[in-house]
């Protein structure tokens, strides 16, 4: 597999990431960890599915503690931060310091064996984060004294979710058949978490059934191993300089459904973000890779 398809196929679980959203939306009033534990638990069996008529890829689960650690730690440790997030500051706030993860993919790539962080690199990224900042701008919702927890929490997932990604291009050994197993462990933790904190809540409708599962399959699912293959193989920089474009596509997507409306800040964040994606794609996109 060439680094470009392999770039070609982590943008996909950009695209996927971007749905996460408006298919939450539409599960309706599952408790976060009860919907992680239902979601993971479904992208763990995507991955299991793959296996089939496949020989010898069970041993891809026999990993060293250190790769599990980074695995379910990444996946598991970022989602239950970001829901803290989510449950103690507003979602304006919490979505804006989350989004740091893009930018800070890009930077920790420099110290990976062999990558070289050029100025357009960095020029996408700081656009891209000068566009979300925008996009979140029109919804903040002021400050208060007890949301710093939250605050926190999103701050310190963002550093979680880019060292997972970048300690991912370190353990590019590791087949990406071994995330079906980091799924289903994130899945029990979700369940265990859901035990202790949440009152089960379960889909009352057709649609919120299908979203369930439309999660598991897609931005919950085969996202994950999409991504892991982008992270080992392809670009580093520039799936951390596109993946800015998670926020407006996901803004895009809850105004075709509804639940958002088009404005001012949108348009010019979406300029922003699609140029600093463009220009941190320049190698891709010139085929120089």
């Amino acid at each position: 597999m060439t680094p470009r398809t392999a770039t070609l196929i982590g943008l996909t679980a950009i695209l996927m990431w971007s749905l996460l959203a408006v298919m939450t939306v539409a599960t309706g009033k599952i408790p976060a960890f009860q919907l992680a534990a239902m979601t993971f638990a479904i992208g763990g069996l995507v991955g299991l599915l793959t296996w089939i008529g496949r020989s010898g890829v069970a041993a891809s689960l026999r990993q060293p503690p250190i790769v599990w650690a980074v695995g379910v730690g990444g996946l598991f440790g970022y989602h239950a931060l970001y829901f803290l997030a989510l449950r103690f500051a507003p979602p304006a706030e919490a979505g804006l310091l989350n989004y740091l993860w893009p930018l800070l993919i890009v930077l920790f790539s420099s110290f990976l064996p062999g990558e070289r962080l050029a100025v357009h690199h960095v020029v996408g990224a700081v656009l891209g984060l000068v566009g979300t900042v925008l996009l979140f701008a029109g919804n903040s919702s002021g400050f208060a004294q007890g949301q710093l927890p939250g605050l926190i929490a999103a701050f310190i997932a963002a550093f979680v979710w880019a060292s997972y990604s970048v300690l991912s291009r370190r353990l590019k050994a590791v087949p990406t058949d071994a995330v079906a197993g980091f799924c289903l462990a994130t899945a029990l933790l979700a369940a265990v978490m859901h035990a202790a904190l949440e009152t089960t809540v379960w889909p009352e409708t057709t649609l919120q059934w299908l979203s369930v599962i439309g999660l598991g399959v897609g931005p919950v699912g085969a996202a994950f191993y999409a991504w892991d293959v982008g992270m080992k193989r392809g670009d580093i920089r520039v799936l951390g300089a596109a993946s800015y474009a998670t926020p407006l596509l996901s803004t895009a997507f809850l105004i075709a459904a509804g639940f958002a409306k088009v404005s001012a800040n949108i348009a010019i964040a979406a300029v922003l973000i699609a140029g600093g994606g463009l220009i941190a794609a320049r190698d891709l996109l010139l085929l120089k890779r």
